[in-house]
C-alpha cells in the first residue's frame, strides 16, 4: 500500500523520504511567478511574504490531473493507494483527489478526509504510513485513522490577524478591532466539520501560549499520555516556550 497526502500535513523532508510518502503540492502565486510548495522552504516563503508586503500571494490546490498522475504511477506497480488530505471544511483539495481517482476506474484508491490540517493531519498520515510498512490491511488502517481523528486536537494562535483578514478567513472589522487591541486569538479545528472555531483570546503571545497549555490540560488532565507536535512560523523561541509549558 502506498500513502499519498498533501503539503498541508507539514511532514518533514526526512519523514517523507523514510516512509515513501507521496506529497501533492500546493501552488503559491507570487507577483513574480508561481512556485510549488514542494520547491520552497517555510523560511524562504516567509521571507518572500515580507518582501512583497503589502501584497500577499495567493494559493491554488493540487489539480485532479496532478492526483491522477500520482495515482497512475502507484497503481501501475500493483499497489493500492490510501490518500489522506486536508479537511474538506478548509480546502477543496480532497475533491481534486476524488476527481483524480475517478480517472482510474477499477483501481483500489481510497480517499480519506482528515477533517484537520497541519500537525493533526500529519498524525494520521504517519500512522497510515507506519501501518502500510507493517503490512496492515486497509480496513485496520482506516479504523486506526478514525480513532486518531476522534482524539486529536489542533489549537493555534497568531501574532497578527492581517493574513486571516486578507485571505477572507476573518472579517475586516474583526481584524481591525483585534489588531487595535493587540488580540491574539485561540483557534481550534472542530472535529465535527473540520472548520475553524474561536476558543478564546489573549492579549499577548506569552498569555496565548499559557492559555493553550491550560486548554490541553482541561481536555486531557495531567496523567494522560499524549503525542504532541509543536509547529511554528518563524517563532522558534515562543515554540520552545510552548513545548516547556506542555511538558
Amino acid at each position: 500500500m502506498k500513502i499519498v497526502t498533501d503539503c498541508a500535513a507539514d511532514l518533514t523532508v526526512e519523514e517523507v523520504a523514510a516512509l515513501d510518502i507521496q506529497v501533492a503540492p500546493l501552488f503559491i502565486r507570487f507577483p513574480e511567478g508561481e512556485v510549488s510548495s514542494n520547491d520552497i522552504t517555510p523560511d524562504v516563503f516567509y521571507q518572500r511574504l515580507i518582501s512583497i508586503a503589502p501584497r500577499i500571494p495567493t494559493t491554488s490546490q493540487p489539480s485532479s490531473g496532478i492526483f491522477a498522475n500520482i495515482y497512475k504511477k502507484l497503481v501501475e506497480t500493483g499497489d493500492e493507494v490510501l490518500s489522506i488530505h486536508i479537511s474538506s471544511g478548509l480546502s477543496g483539495t480532497i475533491e481534486s483527489a476524488r476527481s483524480g481517482a475517478a480517472q482510474l476506474p477499477g483501481k483500489m484508491i481510497t480517499i480519506v478526509d482528515s477533517l484537520t490540517l497541519s500537525g493533526g493531519e500529519r498524525f494520521q498520515v504517519l500512522a497510515a504510513a507506519f501501518g502500510a510498512k507493517a503490512g496492515r490491511s486497509r480496513e485496520l488502517i482506516l479504523e486506526r485513522l478514525a480513532k486518531i481523528r476522534e482524539n486529536t486536537e489542533v489549537i493555534y494562535t497568531l501574532d497578527t490577524l492581517e493574513y486571516l483578514q486578507r485571505g477572507g478567513r476573518i472579517g475586516r472589522v474583526q481584524a481591525l478591532a483585534g489588531s487595535l487591541l493587540g488580540i491574539k486569538p485561540l483557534i481550534r479545528v472542530e472535529k465535527s466539520d473540520g472548520k475553524y472555531s474561536n476558543m478564546g483570546r489573549a492579549r499577548t503571545i506569552p498569555k496565548a501560549l499559557e492559555s493553550i497549555g491550560n486548554l490541553i490540560e482541561s481536555l486531557y488532565g495531567k496523567d494522560t499520555p499524549l503525542w504532541i507536535s509543536v509547529l511554528h512560523g518563524q517563532l522558534a523561541e515562543q515554540a520552545n516556550k510552548l513545548a516547556e509549558i506542555l511538558r
